[in-house]
C-alpha cells in the first residue's frame, strides 16, 4: 500500500507541475498576445497615417495637374476623334458636342461625307489650338472663360 501511496504522491506531484506548467505557458502567452495586439495597433496607426499622406498628395497632385491634362486630353482627342466630338464632352461643352457628333453621323451621310470631313478639319484645327496654347491660357480660355468653339 506504501507504494499505492507513493505513487498517488507522484503523479499528484507530477500533476501539480502540469498544472503549474501549463499556468506559466498560458501566462507567457497572454502577456504575447497583449504585446502583439499593441503592436499590431501601432503599425494600423502608422498604416493610416500613410494612406492620409498618400490621399493628401495625391489630391494635390491631380489639383495641379487637371488643367494641363484636360489639354491634352481634349487637343488629342480632338485631332484622332474631333469630328465626334469627343473633345467637346471632356471640356464640359455637352451641346456642342452634340452639335458636331450629329453633323458628322446624320448630315455626313446626306451629303455624302462633306459635312463630316467639315467637322474633322474643324476639330483638328482646334486640337492644334488647344495643344499649342499654354495651360494657364487654354485654362482660362476653355475651362473659366467656358469658350466653346476655337
Amino acid at each position: 500500500m506504501s507504494d499505492e501511496k507513493n505513487l498517488s504522491d507522484d503523479l499528484n506531484e507530477m500533476l501539480g507541475d502540469a498544472k503549474e506548467g501549463a499556468k506559466k505557458a498560458a501566462d507567457k502567452a497572454g502577456e504575447f498576445a497583449k504585446e502583439a495586439k499593441e503592436k499590431a495597433s501601432e503599425f494600423a496607426d502608422e498604416a493610416k497615417e500613410s494612406a492620409k499622406e498618400f490621399t493628401e498628395g495625391a489630391k494635390e497632385t491631380f489639383e495641379k495637374a487637371s488643367g494641363d491634362n484636360k489639354k491634352i486630353l481634349a487637343g488629342v482627342l480632338a485631332i484622332l476623334l474631333g469630328a465626334f466630338g469627343v473633345h467637346k464632352f471632356i471640356l464640359g461643352y455637352n451641346k456642342e458636342g452634340i452639335i458636331m457628333l450629329v453633323i458628322t453621323l446624320i448630315l455626313g451621310v446626306v451629303t455624302c461625307g462633306i459635312a463630316a470631313s467639315a467637322m474633322g478639319i474643324v476639330s483638328l484645327i482646334e486640337g492644334i489650338v488647344y495643344l499649342t496654347k499654354s495651360d494657364e491660357e487654354f485654362y482660362n480660355t476653355y475651362q473659366v472663360g467656358k469658350r466653346p468653339w476655337f
